[in-house]
């Protein structure tokens, strides 16, 4: 196995700041709202078999045989409805994410996406470069899922077997139900009902899985649902005040149920006027939020019969929500310095490494 060349070691040098540092990795965006960039996207994103879990060379014949032709112009008119003067809302909100969790702890936090850019491995190298030696791992989910958590440690170990002198590294493999994190959602919901008035019923919105993965052992169900819980019980909502379900199925293969645009439409039938959505397994609001659920859940809704849809959106850059995100991190990065070093140490590291026959 090969190496990639290691950064040059300058004895005694000072790191661009603390050797320490927080990878906070979301999912992934495409470069533009266009087919090319989408078919780019989507050719990594559904190539990974922690995503599309059916025998490796049918899907393969499947993907670039017949998704990759069809599906990029589609999800490329969706995207163009989300779409910011600044890029992606995902990118967007995840590195406003990352600049304000570095104020608060005062350690470097470097924004990386899974699938498209920035990649993962290049901003592992970019921390290497700058003399970073321990590097705590953050992936942007809430519940942890083989498809999304597990997904960003493989990509993390991928980089791994090609690094010849590797940092340390931990992993947060989940906050579902991180006290913080549950009275950041509860805030947020809070402050629409002040703006906005409450609507009939709160329904939580997270993304869908196969079924198949719950009865595989995967626990991303039951940590959606202890989410729900215990945000409808921080908001002291009673049985049938409250709904959890799920959206973005993809496939003819059953999903987690009870599914959410089906679900508003039944309740707008039955009678339901008013609902607040909420999409608490999203740390930013993204194309699934954004589109899926303001757009299109919400056409659903009214054209059956209900009358007010209000959307309210991720924690993105809500201090309660960096605040808890911060609060996991440094429970995770205890024992870790986090301090830059003395000028006067790295002398002194430079004067004997000198003295031992370092030639820099």
């Amino acid at each position: 196995m090969a190496f990639l060349p290691e950064p040059p070691q300058r004895h005694g040098a000072a790191p661009a700041g603390p050797d320490v540092a927080v990878l906070l990795c979301n999912l992934g965006t495409p470069d533009a709202p266009d087919a090319p960039a989408l078919r780019r996207y989507l050719a990594q994103f559904l190539a990974d078999p922690r995503v599309v879990e059916i025998p490796r060379l049918i899907w393969l014949v499947i993907l670039h045989g017949i998704i990759l032709r069809i599906r990029p112009a589609k999800s490329a008119a969706k995207y163009a409805t989300v779409w910011t003067p600044e890029g992606s809302p995902l990118k967007v909100w995840t590195e406003k994410q990352a600049k304000l969790l570095q104020g608060r702890l005062g350690v470097r936090v470097a924004m990386a996406m899974r699938y498209g850019q920035p990649a993962i491995a290049a901003t592992l190298d970019a921390l290497k470069r700058d003399g970073v030696r321990r590097v705590l791992v953050l992936p942007a989910y809430p519940q942890y899922s083989g498809a999304t958590t597990a997904s960003v440690i493989d990509d993390v170990a991928r980089w791994t077997l090609q690094t010849r002198h590797l940092p340390e590294l931990r992993f947060i493999n989940r906050y579902h139900d991180e006290p913080g994190y549950i009275a950041a959602l509860a805030q947020t919901v809070r402050e629409h009902w002040q703006r906005e008035g409450r609507g009939d019923k709160l329904v939580m919105s997270f993304h869908g899985m196969p079924e198949r993965t719950l009865h595989l052992g995967d626990p991303y169900h039951c940590e959606c649902l202890k989410t729900g819980r215990l945000l409808a019980e921080s908001l002291g909502l009673k049985d049938g005040e409250w709904l959890v379900t799920f959206q973005s199925r993809f496939g003819k293969a059953k999903w987690l149920e009870p599914y959410t645009e089906p679900s508003l439409v039944k309740l707008a039938k039955g009678g339901l006027k008013t609902v607040d959505v909420i999409c608490p397994g999203f740390a930013a609001d993204c194309l699934e939020t954004l589109e899926e659920i303001d757009q299109e859940a919400r056409a659903a809704f009214l054209a059956a019969g209900g009358q007010r849809f209000a959307y309210i959106p991720c924690l993105n850059d809500h201090p309660a929500g960096i605040k808890a995100l911060a609060k996991l991190a440094e429970r995770h990065l205890q024992g870790w310095t986090t301090e830059a070093p003395h000028p006067d140490t790295l002398a002194l590291q430079r004067q004997r490494a000198l003295a031992a026959g370092a030639k820099q």
